[in-house]
């Protein structure tokens, strides 16, 4: 692959990383997933979060697996962006 194409790889899974930031906030507010939007957000990012859940353990009740996911796709994204 070409570096344009690698860049844009890299692009979004940064997007996809904001998406999962945007999924944790939403986890602070009980009535969030009454809205469309919200029910959107864990369509896309379920694939993904739900497995990872399943790995990694919780610390009482928090759960570090969106953290560890987006340090890990923002890692992923900078070394594909060249940066």
């Amino acid at each position: 692959m070409s570096g344009p194409a690698l860049g844009f790889i890299g692009f979004i899974l940064q997007i996809f990383a904001y998406l999962v930031i945007a999924r944790a906030l939403t986890s602070w507010f009980p009535n969030a997933r009454q809205y469309a939007i919200v029910q959107l957000l864990y369509q896309i990012t379920d694939p993904v979060m739900i497995p990872l859940s399943r790995l990694i353990p919780r610390i009482g009740m928090i759960d570090l697996s969106p953290m560890i996911l987006v340090f890990g796709l923002l890692f992923i994204s900078s070394v594909l962006r060249g940066g």
